[in-house]
């Protein structure tokens, strides 16, 4: 029988503080600033940070995970330094460049290499239908589509056939698609590269990246790629490994630097991540003893670049939810002055309420009411201004934004319990008043 009594007395204290907030609205309104900007700033900076931590997921996907990748470099030379430069002179080293005997060599002498993927990259017109369209055509084997997780949208992959023969067929990108197919189905069609027709087997399904992930990582628009095997690409197309010494010595009166690497780009899957960084040391060895102590390539290691990145991107969010939260302290500071100040000018109004046989109690349920609406509807308003926030950040900066359901439930529980604490200061202060003191109060 006693809990409606309290309840009512609850509900009697709320409607008095709902009065007392509603009759000083701007007052009300400036108090909760604090919470409603300390709200919007933790939502939109987690939101930020989210957003990045997805892309540095997203670029990992795209360069596979546990992977190595080896690029040629083209130009190399080599003098005595201090010595007069005369190229026409001195004696350079020769090297091979990247080949596939290096790939085979890898993988038998290299223990834990789960897959290894070569790759051949030609500059090339697509025409089909009276339309042409500039691509990259790229020479592949069959692990390429393992090593960077690759699925097919509709189609088959290389059959070992067409490894072995050099099979003009191909797998086109999702853009070739829309480009050249908009309404009917590429599965069996022949398009043209260059010279050579090739028969559509396999559409690849569509990979979305970032003009960040291109620009940082070097990689493609995979979708306006035509995918071939690596064989019909060194039959049909180029093979640089054919290209003799006279060749090179013709072409430099044109061209200072030609690319005498047989293959573009190799990425080597390791099994374990742990032997990532020794693996990559020993394929560096491996390779310059092959090149005759040349180093023309470069070795990477995206998944660690981008873990480096990723930790750094935990720092930096854990640093702006930090600067965020300050703001809410400092908008629980703001309540608790303002609900002190509060009391002082209501001091009659508490003495009266005290004189009518209102509790010690059901003062500071009233000023703990007030203090809490306040914070609340800030929070209230701080999460909506939260997501409008991440929202402009992703369509006018170009950045991708994840507001999560979390990050909403902590800013807004963290500006209820701001509400809460900074109010019982106040709250205590009104209810330890006299109220014969109180009543006298001018």
């Amino acid at each position: 029988m006693k809990k409606p009594v309290i309840d009512e007395r609850l509900l009697a204290n709320f409607s008095i503080a709902l009065e007392a907030v509603i009759a000083n609205r701007l007052r009300s309104f400036l108090t909760a600033l604090g919470i409603i900007f300390g709200v919007a700033a933790v939502i939109a900076m987690l939101a930020i940070g989210n957003g990045a931590q997805q892309e540095i997921l997203e670029q990992i996907k795209l360069v596979g995970v546990n992977n190595i990748v080896i690029q040629p470099i083209v130009e190399q030379f080599e003098e005595n330094v201090g010595e007069e430069s005369d190229l026409g002179k001195e004696r350079k080293k020769f090297s091979p460049g990247l080949r596939l005997i290096d790939v085979a060599s890898i993988e038998k002498n290299i223990p834990g290499i789960a897959k290894i993927s070569p790759e051949v990259v030609l500059e090339t017109n697509i025409v089909y239908g009276g339309v042409r369209r500039s691509a990259k055509l790229v020479g592949i084997t069959p692990a390429y589509f393992d090593v960077l997780d690759f699925k097919l949208d509709d189609g088959r992959l290389f059959s070992e056939a067409n490894e072995i023969k050099g099979d003009p067929v191909c797998i086109i990108g999702k853009a070739v698609q829309r480009k050249f197919f908009p309404k009917e189905n590429p599965i069996g069609r022949k398009i043209k590269s260059g010279s050579q027709w090739l028969e559509i087997i396999g559409i690849m399904e569509e990979r979305l990246v970032s003009e960040q992930s291109i620009s940082k990582l070097g990689i493609r628009d995979f979708n306006m790629d035509v995918y071939i095997p690596i064989q019909s690409m060194l039959i049909r197309f180029k093979n640089r490994d054919l290209v003799t010494g006279y060749d090179l010595e013709s072409d430099e009166s044109s061209q200072k630097n030609p690319n005498y690497h047989q293959i573009d780009k190799l990425v080597v899957q390791v099994a374990e991540s742990e032997s990532l960084n020794p693996t990559a040391e020993v394929i560096s060895k491996l390779l310059a003893r092959s090149h005759n102590g040349v180093v023309d390539f470069e070795i990477t290691i995206p998944e660690l670049l981008l873990k480096q990145q990723q930790r750094t991107q935990n720092i930096f969010n854990i640093v702006l939810g930090a600067i965020a939260g300050i703001s809410l302290l400092v908008g629980g500071i703001g309540i608790m002055n303002i609900m002190l100040a509060s009391v002082m000018e209501r001091i009659k109004e508490i003495g009266l309420r005290l004189s009518l046989g209102a509790k010690k109690s059901d003062i500071v349920n009233q000023f703990l009411f007030e203090s809490i609406m306040i914070s609340v509807s800030g929070g209230i308003i701080g999460v909506i201004l939260g997501v409008i926030l991440a929202y402009a950040v992703s369509v006018f900066g170009d950045f991708p934004t994840v507001v999560s359901f979390a990050s909403i439930l902590l800013s807004f529980g963290v500006a209820a319990t701001v509400g809460l604490i900074f109010g019982i200061a106040p709250a205590q202060k009104a209810a330890s008043q006299d109220p014969i003191t109180s009543l006298r109060y001018e």
